[in-house]
């Protein structure tokens, strides 16, 4: 009561003393007006969501602010009314979240939920009970394909497309054949789209292959195109920016066998790299190479989901380029993180060899590309044409001279004690008679290219049934008209794997048959040229892409380390 006494006395009779009083009530109102707004605005915020209509197994994007920058254990998505499970989640950072839809989705609210609170809902409907919209009329500047020659054809056979609107140069336009997988008549299933966006992935097509060389002339009213590698029977159409063609039938026919592309996983892959102990004055960058999982037949997807940070370039040459500032880092460690989500198959062959002939169009890209020694396939060197020969003797045929090549590399050479990291090539296996998977497969493609058959080495990593990496390396050679037939000695010969289904003869299964554990980072020799003039250049040597540049620096007296990790697999669906 003295005080309460005391403060009126002082309130009356003080004119500073009750405007202090005054002006300390209105900070403190103020005071816990801020707290309360700054509370509210940590409540986590839906933006968009995306797709707001789909299917179990869809990968779903929210975004929005304030979800955190990792999921915590109080924090979860809720569709529905249905909490996600952990192993439903992709990414999750302060903006964005990525979740695998449950096979339970059902039609209902969407809600992020983390430690401040619920955010308001979005909404999410299951496709199955949503009509289909019927597509607008098309325009007169879509693309029109109003003729196909030949009608009939294999793998590698030029097809002539003539109509209008294609576009005088290609561009982004591709040409997309019916798929031969085992799945096409799913039609699509969704997944993380490039650039992270969320989109669509279509079963039922595969479009002509760049790396193939299968792209011989575009125009705006002609287009030559040669049919790809994973074709089918069925439609054929042309895609511009403009849009989709109208569809034509084609008919593929392989006369020295079967191939086929089934069983498909799809896998969740994280890439991590480190830079660290930085300690620079000047103006140095480190430029970091990062390689993408390869788009091919048996691989048909390989989208980015999540890249941190924000890459300079996002696809250059099948790599992800990131650079960074070293004077100018704000710490003394750099992390760099990309996730992907990989859809591959099982390839199977089974070729009748009487129907294969030696290749004719020898002026063709693909077949100089792929019969050309290079700095890691050493083809031209006299002791591998004399061993190549000495193997195959008398035999012509490409795919038995093929087969005599695998025989005799599994007969012949034995594998190592221990696996090196060191610098081999394909002399010093010949010379030495034993070798790891990437010994083998540079060999095997080295020999056989001395030959005249189109061969690559593949490097990528192989998944085992308890989700563990390890680097692996193996060879696919080119039979005119029935395409690439995969090649795996290290397997053939016994190296230690666990399988999700292991088969019955490895020796004659990993001739002509791969199964859906192998994915592919690299084809052949990527020759990845420098950025700077006198820069220090980094290769890993024997890692799971087979390229010349992994890590550049600029000129500059700089002490940084950099830990390139293998490639994780986060799941596998």
């Amino acid at each position: 009561m003295r005080l309460g006494r005391t403060f009126s006395v002082l309130f009356r009779s003080y004119p500073l003393f009750r405007a202090g009083s005054i002006v300390f009530c209105c900070l403190l109102c103020l005071g816990i007006i801020s707290f309360i707004t700054l509370e509210t605005k940590k409540l986590p915020e839906i933006t968009e969501i995306s797709p707001s209509v789909g299917t179990a197994g869809d990968v779903m994007t929210i975004r929005g602010e304030h979800f955190g920058d990792e999921r915590g254990t109080s924090d979860y998505v809720e569709i529905g009314g249905s909490r996600l499970t952990a192993h439903g989640y992709l990414t999750w950072s302060d903006t964005l979240i990525r979740i695998v839809l449950p096979t339970n989705v059902q039609d209902g609210l969407v809600v992020v939920a983390t430690r401040h609170g619920r955010s308001k809902p979005g909404f999410f409907a299951n496709e199955a009970d949503i009509p289909v919209e019927v597509p607008p009329d098309t325009q007169t500047s879509l693309p029109v394909i109003t003729s196909l020659t030949p009608l009939t054809g294999s793998y590698g056979t030029l097809v002539t497309i003539s109509g209008m609107n294609f576009g005088t140069v290609r561009g982004s336009g591709a040409v997309f054949f019916s798929a031969n997988r085992d799945d096409a008549s799913q039609t699509t299933f969704t997944a993380s789209g490039k650039n992270d966006t969320a989109g669509e992935f279509n079963l039922q097509y595969i479009p002509a292959s760049e790396s193939n060389y299968d792209y011989e002339y575009w125009s705006d009213g002609e287009i030559r195109v040669r049919i790809p590698d994973g074709a089918a029977s069925g439609s054929l159409y042309v895609q511009t920016e403009k849009g989709t063609s109208n569809v034509m039938q084609a008919e593929i026919r392989l006369l020295a066998g079967t191939k086929s592309y089934t069983g498909r996983r799809t896998y969740v892959l994280q890439l991590t790299e480190d830079v660290e102990d930085v300690d620079s004055k000047n103006a140095t960058s480190v430029t970091l190479r990062v390689p993408r999982p390869l788009v091919t037949a048996a691989q048909p997807m390989a989208d980015v989901t999540e890249c941190k940070p924000a890459p300079v370039i996002a696809d250059y040459r099948n790599t992800i380029i990131h650079q960074v500032e070293l004077a100018r880092a704000a710490t003394r460690k750099i992390k760099f993180t990309q996730q992907f989500v990989v859809a591959v198959y099982a390839v199977q062959t089974s070729v009748d060899a009487k129907n294969v002939r030696p290749f004719s169009e020898k002026n063709r890209v693909l077949y100089r590309a792929t019969t050309q020694p290079d700095n890691l396939i050493q083809s031209n060197d006299e002791a591998v044409i004399a061993k190549a020969k000495e193997i195959v003797g008398k035999e012509t045929n490409p795919y038995l001279q093929a087969k005599l090549v695998y025989d005799y590399m599994l007969a012949t050479y034995g594998f190592p004690s221990r696996f090196t990291r060191e610098n081999a090539t394909a002399l010093d296996m010949l010379r030495k008679e034993r070798g790891d998977a990437y010994d083998f497969a540079v060999l095997y493609t080295t020999l056989v290219r001395a030959l005249g058959i189109p061969c690559l080495p593949v490097s990528g990593i192989l998944v085992d049934a308890d989700l563990h990496v390890q680097p692996h390396w193996w060879s696919e050679f080119y039979i005119e008209h029935f395409g690439w037939i995969p090649v795996d000695i290290a397997l053939a010969k016994g190296l230690n794997y666990k399988a999700f289904k292991q088969p019955n003869d490895t020796r004659a299964f990993y001739f002509g048959n791969l199964d859906a554990q192998h994915i592919a980072f690299s084809r052949g020799w990527n020759e990845v040229k420098p950025a700077l003039v006198n820069s220090k250049i980094v290769r890993r040597a024997k890692s799971y892409a087979l390229q010349s540049i992994w890590e550049e620096s600029s000129e500059g007296k700089v002490n940084y380390s950099t830990l390139w990790n293998d490639p994780v697999v986060l799941g596998v669906y």
